[in-house]
């Protein structure tokens, strides 16, 4: 009989609507303080909570308080204070991810620094959650304009923090304006005594969990990050893997699937690689660890769970593809190299909304993390240059290649070619028809396309709205000529799904050709965004064919296609199923000649 026990975040009560998020989003077990907290809160007991940032805690707090929100009640019926407007943006966020498959829930962020005015419209659509600085928030009680008369729950986030700025006395008042009974919530990384007070004076019989978080990092690892930006994560990972001198690696992703994709891509393009998930049986896990160990195997990609234990002298490098949710977690992937009093390479992919993330590494850590430049194709040339003189080095063999050099001399002697032509030859039938070299002329333009700014102006938030990033140097609107098929007649298409939706070429090539029964010889040039996405395709696309491309899903977003115009290109709201459905899909052919022909077929039933 098989323990049917639940596990992981499944243990601690929370909803499945909950649960199926934190599984798309790759969360496999609950940090300490999220273990710790969820349960109490979401028996609606006040929790005193003492952990450092990057701990977990907003998800602590966040999940079973969704879990208790009311959805039909247009209120606001959960406050939570943050010290400062990045933190609020933050927990906003956060909040409106893991409420995903929780209709009807609406967050609304407010702080100061932006006018009241697009505050003022959201307040009035009636959120259940208000996340807020101090100042702001009491602005719009003496206003009027945000009641606390329906509010369950008061989170008092980085409470430390809220006091070292002077917002102590704000908190207070605050917390008086709101109903006596309701839940709270204080979490803080310190508890001086002017904490204490607000905690015995606010607080009814708390839970107090108290996290002791390992901090420290082995000093013989030098940890980089790199601000991801122009090059897709994938391609990036190829070129460090090209260029860094390893032994061993891990990389580590944030779920399942991300562990195929990735591990797939690496194969295609050259490096031993595997992918270690908890899908993956035990025994097989264990003979992947073991080829790695023996040098069979170059790299494993990993989610935290499945590499728990794991313990491989060799591993010089760990990637953080995905940074972690935690500190902590940070701290146990890097210990994965540094092993044995060697030294170690620890490398974190940093997007825009992440940046909060490393400097709460930083900070728990108290190390600080330098930015690396991505090899650029010049870099990669270079490498892959040298070793491929070594590989032909290393063939030089006499008592192997006599056969080889036999029929050599017979080729210089029947034809009038120089002997450098013919070792150039066979070097080109080695290579095959894949390039051996990256482009380095349009090198500098495609990383251009995130200029990076000083570090310390991202660090104080000034960064564009969602909407505008990848702005700078947007696709052309005229589409590329067809490969090896110039006559056709192609056309610009956008979609609104991009990089931050996990797409990659292969899901939008797969749902096109299947959704609109088009052969993928006809499907022409592909460009991946952070938001978006566009795509060349032949001209004349049949309407019909259009309204499925639209309401078509891919990586649970909407295509939504559309012909290219800069003015379409998606701002980053929530996504909505389109309404519309969709007549026949039509099918796939081509004439004689190779044109690309779209046909109405039988509808059939959904896949």
């Amino acid at each position: 009989m098989t323990d049917s026990t639940p596990t992981g975040f499944a243990s601690l009560g929370l909803p499945f609507s909950i649960l199926r998020t934190l599984d798309e989003l790759g969360y496999e077990a609950p940090s300490p303080i999220q273990a710790s907290s969820i349960p109490s809160l979401l028996e609606g007991r006040d929790v005193l909570g003492m952990a450092q940032t990057g701990t977990g805690k907003t998800a602590a707090f966040a999940l079973p308080i969704l879990a208790r929100t009311q959805a039909e009640m247009n209120s606001p019926q959960v406050l939570v204070l943050a010290p400062t407007r990045e933190l609020a943006q933050q927990v906003a966020e956060a909040v409106k991810t893991y409420s995903k498959y929780l209709p009807g829930i609406n967050v609304s962020a407010i702080y100061g620094g932006t006018d009241y005015g697009t505050q003022l419209r959201e307040l009035k659509r009636g959120p259940q959650w208000v996340v807020g600085t101090p100042g702001r928030v009491m602005d719009h009680l003496r206003r009027g304009t945000l009641n606390l008369a329906d509010i369950k729950a008061v989170v008092l986030d980085e409470a430390d923090e809220m006091l070292r700025m002077g917002f102590i006395d704000d908190v207070n008042w605050i917390l008086e304006q709101a109903p006596k009974q309701r839940q709270v919530a204080l979490f803080s990384a310190t508890m001086p005594k002017e904490i204490q007070a607000v905690a015995e004076k606010h607080l009814t019989d708390p839970v107090q969990v108290k996290i002791k978080t390992k901090t420290t990092t082995n000093d013989k690892i030098r940890q980089r990050y790199w601000f991801v930006g122009g090059v897709h994560k994938n391609d990036a990972l190829l070129r460090i893997c090209e260029v860094e001198d390893f032994d061993a690696m891990m990389v580590f992703v944030r779920t399942k699937q991300a562990t195929e994709e990735v591990a797939d891509f690496m194969q295609a393009n050259g490096f031993k690689c595997a992918p270690l998930n908890g899908d993956i049986p035990q025994q097989l896990r264990e003979k992947a660890v073991e080829k790695l160990k023996a040098g069979k195997l170059d790299i494993l990609v990993a989610t935290d769970v499945a590499a728990r234990g794991l313990d491989v002298e060799r591993i010089s490098h760990v990637i953080n593809y995905d940074i972690p949710q935690d500190t902590e977690s940070y701290v146990h992937r890097i210990g994965r190299t540094g092993r044995a009093g060697r030294e170690g390479e620890a490398i974190v992919f940093v997007r825009g909304r992440e940046k909060r993330m490393l400097r709460d590494i930083e900070k728990a850590t108290r190390q600080s993390i330098e930015e690396m430049p991505l090899p650029t194709a010049k870099d990669v040339n270079a490498k892959r240059k040298e070793r491929f003189q070594a590989r032909i080095l290393d063939a030089i063999h006499s008592e192997k290649n006599q056969v080889f050099r036999d029929m050599i001399e017979a080729i210089l002697v029947e034809n009038p070619v120089d002997t450098l032509d013919v070792a150039a030859a066979i070097a080109r039938l080695v290579q095959g028809n894949k390039p051996l070299f990256l482009d380095e002329k349009n090198d500098g333009r495609m990383m251009e396309r995130r200029e990076r700014e000083p570090r310390e102006k991202r660090e104080r938030g000034d960064r564009p709205e969602r909407g505008d990033r990848g702005r700078k140097a947007l696709p052309e609107a005229r589409p590329k000529p067809l490969k090896g098929q110039p006559d056709v007649e192609m056309e610009r298409y956008i979609v609104s799904v991009g990089y931050d939706d996990g797409l990659r070429p292969g899901n939008l090539v797969g749902a096109v050709a299947n959704e609109a029964e088009l052969e993928s010889r006809f499907i022409g040039h592909i460009e991946i965004l952070e938001t978006f996405s566009v795509i060349d395709l032949p001209q004349g696309m049949p309407p019909a064919t259009m309204a499925v491309l639209r309401k078509a899903r891919v990586c649970g977003q909407p295509l939504d296609m559309k012909v290219y115009k800069e003015a379409d290109i998606p701002q980053r709201q929530a996504k909505k199923p389109r309404p519309d459905r969709g007549p026949k899909k039509p099918h796939r052919g081509g004439k004689p000649g190779g044109k690309p022909e779209f046909k109405k077929r039988k509808p059939k039933t959904d896949r």
